[in-house]
């Protein structure tokens, strides 16, 4: 049975934009700022770039293949099981670690100093237990929280050009290309959900045309809404934005405008905690999709008989962000985060420049811009993320090759 065709351009772009701007805009600037310098504006540029190209093809490869799982599916069916299981095993590591950092994001906004630890571990282990009984994001509280996010973004954005800063800026790092990509590869953390409307093919009115424009329309709006941020977080800040794990709040202080500081405080916790929620879930179906296929442990293939939920799944996911929580700062988190993803749509890429005659739907040159884009940025990211995130990729093969080994 198909899903009907309900949705608009004007539904598309905003289920775009809410899946955009969320956590991410209120956590990667000072990771990012410390790296690209004054080059912040031309490292969002090309995070932008790539994310259209990831986009695209995503929207291509879900219009043949309207199935569950993501590039898990896609790269099985487009060039083999093997590429579609790295791409599931690098989205289950990225997404983990953005769990992380959505943790460390609302508790940097909404924890006293040293309690962040503590707070992001509660958020983590209530939400997976919310999860585990089946309860999950509606639409309703989605645009709740796009509406909250906006708000805290209109008062941080006011704030910078607005009124007088306290203090003068610290001078921002000289511009370098290698900090500017890795600030890219870092922003690109921010993106993170902008391929939502790809895969919404089967519910939009007249995909062919309205797929693309949404994609365009809201990666716009989204680079525009993150350019305003980078400009105040650089005008206000500068360098200092780097020493802080809630830099949207010490804009605000940095401006004057500390009473209205908590109205930012909320907006990045709520945005925080709906991105977790949401991850968490997500994470878990696709750890379900990859154990049912024997690419992850078939222990993880349960699902709760009364709450129809992977609960294993979620409670082992849940777990994972815990230690990461415990050991890594945020900006590993986001490095970490950004390894797995750029993989991973490095492979749908790869996948999208397969399809030929009724499939295609883009120019293959966007499929070259896209893997060449998440080549380079996956390579400038901090060392001991990629190093880990190397570590993580082999440990993965490495459990795949003996797994097909002991089923022959």
């Amino acid at each position: 049975m198909e899903l009907a065709r309900r949705l608009t351009l004007t539904d598309a772009v905003a289920i775009g934009l809410g899946s955009m701007i969320g956590a991410g805009v209120f956590s990667v600037w000072g990771p990012a700022i410390e790296v690209a310098g004054s080059g912040l504006l031309i490292a969002l540029a090309i995070a932008a770039v790539v994310a259209f190209c990831n986009a695209t093809s995503s929207a291509q490869l879900a219009a043949v293949h309207p199935v569950s799982g993501g590039t898990y599916a896609y790269a099985r069916a487009e060039i083999g099981p093997w590429w579609g299981f790295v791409a599931g095993w690098c989205f289950v590591i990225g997404k983990i670690a953005s769990c992380a950092a959505m943790a460390l994001t609302f508790a940097a906004y909404a924890a006293p100093e040293g309690w962040q630890v503590p707070v992001a571990i509660i958020a983590v282990a209530a939400l997976a237990t919310v999860n585990c009984f089946g309860v999950t994001r509606t639409a309703a509280l989605t645009r709740i929280l796009v509406i909250v996010s906006l708000i805290g973004l209109a008062v941080v954005v006011a704030g910078g050009f607005a009124a007088s800063p306290t203090a003068a800026p610290a001078p921002l790092p000289d511009l370098t290309a290698y900090g500017v990509l890795q600030g890219a590869g870092l922003l690109f953390f921010a993106f993170a959900g902008y391929a939502r409307i790809a895969t919404m093919g089967e519910e939009v009115v007249d995909p062919a045309r309205t797929i693309p424009r949404a994609i365009a329309i809201a990666l716009s709006g989204a680079v525009v809404v993150y350019a305003l941020v980078a400009v105040v977080v650089m005008l206000t800040l500068g360098a200092d934005a780097g020493s802080t794990a809630a830099p949207l709040a010490a804009v605000v202080d940095a401006a004057g405008w500390t009473a209205l500081a908590p109205i930012v405080r909320v907006a990045a916790a709520a945005a925080s905690l709906g991105a977790l929620l949401a991850l968490i879930t997500g994470i878990g179906r696709t750890t379900l999709a990859m154990a049912r296929e024997s690419d992850l442990p078939r222990f993880l293939a349960v699902v709760h008989p009364r709450w129809q939920v992977p609960q294993r799944a979620e409670i082992a996911i849940a777990l994972i962000v815990i230690v990461i929580v415990l050991f890594a700062d945020l900006r590993n988190a986001i490095g970490f985060s950004s390894f797995g993803v750029l993989l991973y749509y490095l492979i749908a890429n790869a996948s999208a420049f397969r399809q030929s005659g009724a499939a295609r739907r883009y120019p293959r040159g966007l499929q070259v811009i896209g893997v060449l884009g998440c080549l380079v940025l996956v390579n400038t990211l901090p060392i001991l993320a990629s190093l880990i995130g190397t570590g993580v990729v082999l440990i993965g093969v490495v459990y795949r090759m003996l797994r097909l080994r002991l089923a022959r």
